[in-house]
């Protein structure tokens, strides 16, 4: 098991070099459904929190909380990432918060449909590169009924 290593990109426009690069470095892991690069974005150590409350930590659990989802019912998703704000917090730490849409596609039980989320994380600097720390992903929902709603709609 690897400790205190960031996973190595695969893809090589994963890297961030900004915090207000996530948004996007995430979004195209995502959708070239490598997970590896996705868990290249994160710290060792990070926190995961999915749109339905699942708690992870370590990037080795972040994985593989991703992999049989891109497997199969997101095997043909995608998403589409919108940076909000950056707050630095220091020299080396920032909170971002960002729109982030997932279409799902055939695979999914429920058919093709879409789903917005607010993603909020931390990021902290190591190395010159940017990583996530934590990161927590909450599903757009009318506060009444609790159904999933499209931000704009």
């Amino acid at each position: 098991m690897r400790k205190n290593r960031p996973r190595e990109a695969t893809v090589v426009m994963s890297r961030m070099k900004e915090p207000e690069d996530a948004p996007l470095a995430f979004q195209e892991a995502w959708n070239a459904h490598d997970m590896d690069a996705l868990g290249s974005l994160f710290d060792s150590d990070a926190t995961f929190v999915n749109r339905f409350g699942h708690y992870v930590r370590g990037v080795d659990e972040i994985v593989a909380l991703h992999v049989p989802i891109h497997k199969t019912i997101y095997s043909d998703s995608t998403l589409n990432n919108e940076l909000i704000s950056a707050t630095k917090i220091s020299d080396g730490a920032v909170v971002i918060h960002f729109w982030s849409r997932l279409a799902a596609g055939a695979a999914h039980p429920a058919g093709p449909h879409e789903v917005d989320t607010l993603i909020l994380a931390v990021l902290t600097k190591q190395d010159d590169i940017w990583r996530i720390r934590a990161l927590e992903n909450v599903t757009l929902a009318n506060p009444r009924t609790g159904e999933p709603v499209l931000r704009g709609a």
